[in-house]
C-alpha cells in the first residue's frame, strides 16, 4: 500500500500503478479513507462563492440570492431555473451559468417542487407609518463586505430603529442564515428590554431569504411582532437602513482592505460603536443615536414624528 501511495503522490498514472500491483482500485480508497489519508484529487474545483457582471466586478453569491427571491417575489413565481438565470443575465448583467442558479435555488428551497406548496406565511406589505417613539419601527437588512487577503465577502445584518436611528443589534458573519437573523433579533429585544405580550416594533425587511424563510416568520410570530415586508424593487420603503448602509460604506468598508476575517471584523465592531455613541445625525438633533435615544427618554428632548 506504502509504495502504490509514493508513486500516485509523485504524479504516476494511478490506474497503472494499480494495475502493476495488482490492487482493486475501490481498496485502495476505501482503505485510505479509513486511515485518514487525505486524497489529493477530490474531483471539481472549489466553489469560489461569487460571479461576475459584465463590468469585470465580484457579485457575492448572497447578492445573487437576493436577485433570485426578487425575481420570485415580484414576477417569476413560475420560472425554472434556467428562465431564471437568463433572467439575472438580462438585468443585472451576471455572467452567471445555470448549473449554478439550479445550485443557489436548491439552497433557497425555491425549485420548482417547493415553489409549488402553499406558503405557510403569506407575505404583509409595509404601509405608511407615522413613528413617535423609539422601539415602534425597526427595519433591517444585509450589507455584503469584501475581505480582499482572502478572496471573500462576509455578511453584516444589522436592526435599525427608525425613530432613534441606533444599530439596536447586529450580526457580522461569513455566513448568514435565518436562524442568523432570529438570534440577532431576540439580542436586539433583549437589548431593549422588550418582551413578550408588552408593546413590540414592526419589523420591516427587504424579501432576501433570511427573512422569508420559515424560522424568521416562526420567530416573529413566537415572539408576537408584526414583520412587514417592503415591494420588490422599492427601496425607498427601507430607506433609513439603506441610508446606514451607504454610511457604513463609506465610512468603513470601502477605505479599508481587510487582509482577514479577523481585521473585517473589529473594524466594523469599531464603526458600529462609532456610529452608536459617537457620530451626530441631523435626524436625531445632531446627536449620537444613543445620546438622542436616552434624552428621549428622561424627557428632556421632544420627540419628533417620523414618516415612513
Amino acid at each position: 500500500m506504502g509504495v502504490s501511495k509514493a508513486h500516485i503522490d509523485h504524479g504516476y498514472c494511478a490506474s497503472d500503478i494499480f494495475g502493476i500491483l495488482g490492487l482493486n482500485p475501490s481498496t485502495y480508497y476505501h482503505r485510505t479513507a479509513r486511515e485518514g489519508i487525505e486524497r489529493s484529487y477530490r474531483g471539481g474545483r472549489p466553489v469560489p462563492g461569487y460571479s461576475f457582471n459584465i463590468k469585470g466586478e465580484k457579485v457575492f453569491d448572497g447578492q445573487t440570492e437576493e436577485y433570485i427571491m426578487e425575481l420570485i417575489e415580484g414576477e417569476g413565481f413560475g420560472y425554472g431555473y434556467y428562465k431564471l438565470h437568463i433572467i439575472l443575465e438580462r438585468r443585472y448583467g451576471l455572467i452567471i451559468n445555470p448549473k449554478k442558479v439550479y445550485r443557489l435555488c436548491k439552497r433557497l428551497g425555491i425549485l420548482k417542487p417547493q415553489r409549488q406548496r402553499n406558503a405557510r406565511h403569506p407575505r404583509c406589505i409595509a404601509r405608511n407609518r407615522e413613528i413617535t417613539g423609539s422601539n415602534q419601527l425597526w427595519e433591517v437588512d444585509i450589507k455584503y463586505g469584501y475581505i480582499t487577503g482572502e478572496d471573500r465577502f462576509f455578511y453584516i445584518l444589522s436592526f435599525l430603529d427608525v425613530f432613534d436611528r441606533n444599530i439596536v443589534d447586529y450580526h457580522i458573519g461569513l455566513n448568514c442564515t435565518g436562524q442568523d437573523a432570529v438570534f440577532t433579533l431576540k439580542n436586539a429585544l433583549e437589548h431593549r428590554n422588550i418582551g413578550c405580550g408588552g408593546a413590540s416594533p414592526v419589523i420591516r425587511s427587504d424579501n432576501g431569504p433570511q427573512f422569508v424563510s420559515h424560522v424568521f416568520e416562526d420567530a416573529c410570530i413566537e415572539l408576537g411582532l408584526e414583520h412587514e415586508r417592503i415591494p420588490v424593487k422599492t427601496p425607498n420603503k427601507n430607506a433609513h437602513i439603506e441610508s446606514f448602509h451607504r454610511i457604513l460604506e463609506d465610512d468603513c468598508l470601502g477605505i479599508n482592505e481587510f487582509e482577514s476575517y479577523s481585521k473585517a471584523y473589529m473594524a466594523v465592531l469599531d464603526f458600529m460603536d462609532f456610529y452608536n455613541h459617537i457620530r451626530i445625525h441631523s435626524a436625531t438633533e445632531y446627536l449620537p443615536p444613543q445620546e438622542y435615544y436616552s434624552a428621549v427618554a428622561d424627557g428632556s428632548i421632544k420627540p419628533t414624528v417620523v414618516r415612513v
